[in-house]
């Protein structure tokens, strides 16, 4: 990485990434929402060499849960939190799951 590059840029090639404009078309919504939860903090729109905010579909799932959220009247801050929350929860559940099932083919005897 050389100076003045950051770590949320990327080159328009690299991997699928969608304009703000595409994304928003994408998640039946204005690019005012996606702004909006860029300033929650609960996505970070990466960049392209011409500096153009670019949306991975993690992103865009994200997005997507907190237009849900907003939608059935959660206010935007409190749905960004959630959705935080939420995929918080889904990764400590995912952690488990592997701990339980190295544990168990470690000592088959204590498993059931």
């Amino acid at each position: 990485m050389t100076a003045g590059e950051s770590f949320d840029r990327l080159d328009d090639d690299d991997y699928p990434a969608y304009t703000m404009g595409r994304a928003a078309e994408m998640l039946g919504t204005t690019q005012g929402f996606l702004r909006a939860v860029g300033e929650a903090r609960l996505i970070t729109p990466l960049r392209s060499e011409g500096g153009h905010r670019r949306y991975s579909r993690y992103q865009l799932r994200i997005a997507a849960r907190a237009r849900e959220l907003v939608d059935q009247g959660t206010p935007i801050e409190a749905a960004c939190r959630i959705v935080i929350l939420e995929d918080q929860l889904e990764e400590a559940q995912r952690i488990n799951a592997e701990y339980r099932r190295a544990a168990a083919s470690e000592n088959p005897t204590t498993a059931g």
